[in-house]
């Protein structure tokens, strides 16, 4: 893990950075073939970070064209799994190398604190690509109970060319989540990163030609989802898409899907995620800080975030307390400064949409526990909504945002029926000192992923994904991640005496 640098560092490699502004395809830089370009703002300060190609229709049949020659003469296909092991593996130990360098870009193009980038999103891009890497010759596939007169063989094969579009909230570490497994199951890819947050992608294209990747493996396109992102999921020579992202941009998806060559899609999207305390739940103090970072890490800007507090009102009181004095610790401001634990939100459309939120709270007489306020046009304050009801809108929206909202209740069940009175299924986490009561209401919630006595989504080698409207398809992460970018082809081999052998005259 890289150690936090200075502020004064961080500004510094913040002012020698000159990133890349094309579109990375074929193993090298190219700019739109439209010649136009979008502007990349930093949303911390409004400054301009650079003039991006703007791809479109035209760039992605280009880039599709490439990654379907690179797959179909098999200079990754037919690699040997060790070759590509070795490959993603110098990947790896090349972003380790360049850690300060891309955590600072990562930051400045998004607004995510730089510790976070530093400490959490880079090392875990590490380790992914790593791991992924060292299951590539470790998979094993299998034969089937044919009896004595055959030999049957169910062999993976990967998928082909794979579209993955991206999301701004974890720019680095959803790029990891897609590449890792598809390049290590042989495909090759076409990557769109969200119009907001291109910068890294182009950076880890570039050092994945160092590494020694070959030419047409990893594409990058950069644009808009109308014009890049639509293009890819209508494509007919694509063979699977991986989004992560909204709900309803996932549905287009599907529609696309449906509507050109029934590509496979695999959906990660929203959440509005439950944060269960039990009246037995111990250590109020740990169980504050686990509500307050599942509930703000990131700017809550996170599909997995505990949005939804639903606390036992026998606890409430005592519970609050701590959470409202952990709240305090947590340092708003230039995502720059390893001090501050919260940045800005990604850009001006978002702010303002988190910022109608608040309005509406503050309408409906909801009472702000902490917080409330935007401060310096992009950012916003941690906020506490009391009084929420499970039927209103702060607590059935997705708002990716630093907003938690708070639900009373009077026993586990009411506690389980809230938590699973929505539309999604993502996460979830349950507090209990009662081991039963934390399995029963593990098995209940109707999400991909509960936790019991702390947040998270698991790590790299359990499945993500969810239920529901949020997810569809399959998962990322762990060996499951690898079934959804192959095949599974059966070879039947006849070994009986009646078969016919060729070589008998």
């Amino acid at each position: 893990m890289s150690e936090l640098l200075t502020h004064e560092e961080y500004l510094a490699i913040a002012a020698q950075l000159t990133p890349a502004t094309n579109s990375f395809v074929d193993g090298g830089f190219r700019p739109a073939q439209s010649g136009n370009t979008f502007t990349s703002i930093n949303p911390a300060s409004g400054e301009v970070l650079a003039e991006i190609a703007a791809c479109d229709a035209s760039d992605v049949d280009f880039a599709v064209q490439k990654a379907r020659e690179a797959f179909d003469d098999g200079r990754w296909s037919q690699l040997h799994p060790n070759s590509r092991k070795a490959i993603l593996i110098k990947l790896a130990k090349l972003i380790q190398r360049n850690a300060h360098e891309l955590a600072v870009l990562e930051s400045l193009d998004s607004g995510k604190p730089v510790r976070d980038c530093e400490t959490i999103d880079i090392p875990e891009l590490v380790h992914t690509l790593i791991w992924h890497a060292e299951a590539a010759d470790k998979l094993y596939d299998q034969t089937a109970p044919a009896g004595p007169d055959a030999v049957a063989m169910i062999v993976r094969e990967p998928i082909g060319v794979v579209a993955a579009v991206l999301p701004w909230n974890f720019p680095l570490l959803m790029l990891g989540w897609k590449i890792a497994p598809a390049l290590a199951a042989g495909c090759t890819m076409v990557i769109k990163p969200a119009e907001q947050t291109s910068l890294t992608a182009l950076r880890v294209a570039e050092l994945a030609m160092e590494a020694g990747l070959p030419r047409g493996v990893l594409n990058i396109l950069t644009g808009s989802g109308r014009d890049a992102g639509e293009s890819l999921g209508m494509h007919m020579d694509i063979d699977m898409v991986s989004f992560t992202g909204s709900t309803d941009t996932g549905r287009r998806f599907l529609r696309y899907a449906a509507d050109s060559n029934l590509k496979k899609v695999v959906l990660e999207c929203g959440g509005k995620n439950p944060c269960i305390v039990l009246d037995d739940a111990e250590h109020l103090d740990t169980v504050a800080a686990q509500v307050v970072n599942a509930a703000f890490w990131n700017m809550g800007e996170n599909c997995s975030a505990g949005s939804r507090l639903i606390v036992h009102r026998d606890i409430k009181e005592a519970l609050l307390k701590h959470i409202v004095d952990n709240v305090r610790g947590w340092k708003t401001g230039d995502p720059m400064n390893p001090e501050n634990h919260l940045g800005a939100l990604v850009d001006k459309q978002h702010f303002a949409k988190v910022c109608t939120y608040l309005e509406l709270g503050e309408r409906e007489g909801k009472t702000a526990i902490i917080g409330g306020d935007s401060m310096d046009g992009v950012f916003v304050q941690p906020t506490i909504f009391d009084n929420v009801e499970s039927k209103d809108r702060l607590a059935q929206e997705e708002i990716f945002g630093p907003i938690l909202s708070l639900i009373t209740v009077s026993s586990y069940e009411e506690a389980l029926e809230v938590a699973n009175d929505t539309d999604y299924g993502l996460t979830a986490s349950v507090f209990t000192a009662n081991n039963k009561r934390a399995l029963r209401a593990a098995q209940a919630i109707k999400a991909g992923t509960v936790t019991v006595n702390c947040f998270g989504e698991g790590d790299i080698t359990t499945p993500f994904g969810g239920y529901k409207q949020s997810g569809f398809g399959g998962r990322d992460n762990s060996i499951h991640a690898h079934d959804q970018y192959t095949e599974l082809k059966t070879i039947w081999i006849d070994i009986s005496d009646n078969a016919v052998d060729e070589n008998i005259d």
